[in-house]
This record gives C-alpha cells, sequence and structure tokens, in this order.
C-alpha cells in the first residue's frame, strides 16, 4: 500500500494529481489524506481527515509513504525507516510562500534519507525502484532529542535568562 499525505496546511492538488495519473499503472493500493483540495482523484482512495492515530497507523501499513517536504512528516517516517518520496511545494505554483521544502528535501535527500520528485514521471520512477528492490536508503532517527541538543537549548536559556 502507497499512503499518499500532503499535511494539513493547504491543498496540494499537484501531488495529487500526479499520484492519480500513475496509480492505474501500479499494482498495489493508493490512500491519500488530502485538505481541501480543488481535484477530486477518481483511481486512489482520498480521506479529507485522518485524525493522528489514523495517521500513524497508515503511516505503519504503507509500503512507501509520498509527501510534501514537510518536516513533521519526514521526521515521522524516519522514525519508521520506510521508504519516503517527497514532492516539494513549490513558491511558483503559490503551493507555499517560499521554496524552504525544496532546501528541505534536497537537504534529505543528499544525506540518502529521502527521494525527491519534482512530477508525474519522478514519482513514478522512485516507486517503480522501490518496488524493483532499488530501495531507497531509510534513515532511523531517535524520536527525542540528543543530549548535546537539550544542553546548548539549556545554555541559550540560562543566557537569554541572565541578559533580562
Amino acid at each position: 500500500m502507497i499512503f499518499v499525505t500532503i499535511g494539513s496546511q493547504e491543498p496540494f492538488d499537484r501531488l495529487i494529481e500526479a499520484m492519480d495519473s500513475i496509480a492505474p499503472s501500479l499494482n498495489t493500493s493508493i490512500v491519500a489524506q488530502i485538505f481541501r483540495n480543488n481535484y477530486k482523484p477518481r483511481n486512489i482512495k482520498d480521506i479529507e481527515f485522518i485524525s493522528p492515530v489514523e495517521y500513524t497507523e497508515y503511516l505503519k501499513e504503507a509500503d512507501i509513504i509520498i509527501a510534501h517536504a514537510g518536516m513533521g512528516t519526514i521526521l515521522s517516517v524516519l522514525q519508521l525507516q520506510k521508504p519516503l518520496i517527497v514532492m516539494p511545494r513549490l513558491a511558483k505554483y503559490h503551493e507555499t510562500r517560499n521554496n524552504h521544502q525544496v532546501a528541505t528535501a534536497i537537504e534529505f535527500e543528499k544525506m540518502g534519507y529521502l527521494k525527491v520528485a519534482f512530477d508525474a514521471e519522478g514519482l513514478q520512477k522512485h516507486i517503480n525502484d522501490v518496488f524493483d528492490n532499488k530501495i531507497i536508503q531509510t534513515g532511523k532517527i531517535n524520536g527525542s532529542a540528543s543530549p548535546q541538543l537539550i544542553g546548548s537549548i539549556k545554555t541559550f536559556i540560562e543566557n537569554v535568562a541572565h541578559r533580562v
């Protein structure tokens, strides 16, 4: 099963349309969490609202997760060590205010944690690679902050408190 998630802040028709266009060529079920999309998919199951518990279950059940390049989604998937393909939202299509998702996606791809697609052809290629056992390297992250990060934040707060 492929789980597609676009987050819960803005619609992302470009990603849903791309997945809907390639769905007939795939031999698997596809479930998409959408949010106020204008485009109504014909070839994939869409759900407008998913509770946090259901969301986590879909992530756990999926063979592949396809998503926008939101940090919350990326971190959740990395904790589960699942293949992740992201399509960043782009400012030129008015999907976001700037291209921060592009920068995020490219950096995580450089580390080998996910693959980036900008269109239906890219999505199709990466999905086929996963199903053809050309597995995307999955990252494993811890669900909590490192002692170094906690120490840095503590020091920062203490320094700010002393200035006040």
